[in-house]
């Protein structure tokens, strides 16, 4: 019970530290519970208040930079690929940039034995890939994230995109890590059909994309389903653990890590619908009698 107690203080601490940092602009939550805060900032400018070595689990989906005026399929109906101007590519050499400086700062803001979760199409992952490994991170498992209900490739020109791929990696290579292997050998994910009850999980997860119940308050073009990221932080975190998600999208990584209990959630989205998104799929939450997740 103390221990509970002095995260929650920690966790304050910084809250009050991102927006009382000196002599910068003062950044406050939009959203904020006890164990729940949401900025409707940049990444960047957030996370340079963060303190070094303090958030215990980050996932970041970055943008894939994939927004060229393409085509692609949606619910049977051929759509643009442009996703906003926060998804166009500004060429390799930008692109790139952009990609090592929220890394490195990732990588500060990370405890030593704390862990970053990448995830990614072709456009984005071979880049965050050799920057992960350029930055002195310690890869531990590139995760095929198989997805049976994948849409048809219209082009009919290459094979139908049905995966993305994770990367998950270590901020120090001598450092013990959380991972919670019996968790994950024993534990029920039906969504999964390649996943056998008491064999060891492996490195491809068979997740349906996001169910029309996940986009109740809107969605977001690249959102992911609860399951997956359900995987990911009983997987790496354990009770009492910060996560951060520097590109919280719709909201994903905080409701799950709600749903789950026992964690502190920090999300920040530069767009203020995907804020509000959050905001109305954790008040949901707040609705519902106790869940078994």
């Amino acid at each position: 019970m103390e221990t509970e107690k002095e995260e929650s203080v920690l966790f304050e601490a910084l809250v009050t530290y991102i927006s009382k940092n000196g002599i910068k602009r003062s950044i406050l939550p939009v959203f904020k519970t006890n164990d729940f805060a949401l900025y409707k900032e940049d990444c960047l400018e957030t996370m340079s208040r963060f303190p070094d070595n303090y958030v215990d689990m980050i996932f970041a989906d970055p943008p894939y930079m994939l927004s060229n005026n393409g085509i692609t399929c949606h619910a049977g109906k051929m759509v643009s690929v442009n996703k906003g101007k926060w998804d166009r590519s500004k060429g390799f050499e930008e692109d790139l940039k952009f990609h090592e400086t929220w890394i490195k700062e990732c990588r500060r803001v990370l405890k030593p034995e704390g862990t970053i979760w990448i995830s990614g199409t072709q456009h984005s992952i071979y880049q965050c890939g050799f920057l992960l490994q350029k930055l002195n991170f310690h890869i531990l498992n590139d995760i095929t994230w198989f997805k049976p209900n994948a849409a048809p490739n219209l082009a009919c020109t290459t094979f139908a995109h049905s995966h993305e791929t994770l990367l998950w990696a270590r901020k120090e290579k001598k450092t013990r890590h959380t991972f919670n292997y019996e968790l994950m050998k024993e534990g029920r994910f039906p969504e999964d059909k390649m996943k056998m009850f008491d064999k060891q999980m492996r490195s491809v997860w068979s997740i349906p994309t996001p169910p029309a119940e996940e986009k109740e308050f809107g969605k977001h073009p690249t959102q992911k389903p609860l399951a997956l990221l359900r995987r990911i932080i009983l997987a790496s975190t354990k009770e009492n653990d910060i996560v951060l998600d520097p590109f919280n999208g719709g909201g994903t990584t905080g409701i799950a890590a709600k749903l789950i209990g026992n964690r502190k959630y920090i999300g920040i989205d530069i767009e203020k619908e995907y804020i509000e998104q959050t905001i109305n799929r954790y008040m949901k939450l707040k609705l519902l009698p106790a869940i078994l997740f």
